[in-house]
């Protein structure tokens, strides 16, 4: 019998909950998989009294490429438009604060991911890109988050013209915290978890409360309809044809 591989591995130590995906095969896909291990991971560590920050990274030199299209093209997007849905709530409800280190490409729906953590830091040389336009979709699942970070005009633009910008770009547009160069992101990384774990748990949790508080509420207002709209798209003969095409060029 083969032992399926694990895609997103949880360590913890010194207080910290590491996260870190490692599903080479897709690039770090929002697979069914995928996504079923990480809120496992979430659940896990929001349990953890030894866990009191959490931090979400990549084992790959890619940080998340987006939706599984082949999954998509296959099983269809209805219970993985709802995991997306799902993922950015267990990361936002979550009571211990959640860091995103983030490095190498992030596509479509990892961006959500990287919206829905307390605090984003960035290589500059970190990519970005919501592409779905570009496949007849729409960033609706993700949009729950990563609206809730950028202006309306840095939306706007990003959403329409799926144009790929750099860490650089999206820290001025919101949505991450901090970019810095490449060689300094782990030490980034390190002062900024070093910062968090001086609060005390209960502080950092009713914190977290309030800062996420109207955010919370609108993921479960229109959660499960933008799941419904995300899986109808991926479904549609224009976005099916779009994502063939695709996943046909990358074959190539």
């Amino acid at each position: 019998m083969t032992l399926m591989t694990e895609l997103v591995h949880l360590t913890v130590a010194d207080g910290v909950a590491t996260l870190t995906l490692d599903s080479p095969h897709n690039k770090n896909a929002l697979s069914q998989k995928l996504t079923g291990e990480l809120l496992a991971h979430l659940e896990s560590a929001a349990a953890d009294d030894a866990v009191r920050v959490i931090v979400i990274r990549s084992a790959l030199d890619v940080f998340c490429s987006g939706a599984d299209m082949s999954e998509a093209t296959s099983v269809g997007m209805g219970v993985g438009a709802q995991r997306m849905v799902d993922v950015q709530r267990a990361i936002v409800a979550n009571p211990k604060p959640v860091v995103a280190r983030v490095s190498g490409p992030v596509r479509a729906g990892g961006i959500g991911i990287v919206a829905a953590a307390d605090i984003s830091v960035a290589g500059a040389s970190t990519t970005f890109a919501l592409t779905e336009v570009r496949l007849g979709l729409a960033a609706a699942t993700i949009s729950l988050t990563v609206l809730a970070r950028m202006s309306d005009r840095a939306a706007a633009y990003t959403f329409l013209t799926g144009n790929t910008f750099d860490g650089i770009e999206a820290a001025r547009l919101g949505l991450v915290t901090l970019t810095v160069t490449d060689d300094e992101l782990d030490t980034a990384l390190e002062s900024l978890v070093d910062s968090v774990l001086k609060g005390v748990p209960q502080g950092l949790r009713e914190t977290k409360k309030l800062l996420n508080r109207e955010l919370l509420a609108d993921i479960d207002a229109r959660g499960s309809e933008l799941a419904e709209l995300s899986a109808s798209l991926f479904g549609s003969p224009a976005a099916q044809e779009a994502m063939l095409a695709f996943l046909n060029r990358r074959k190539k």
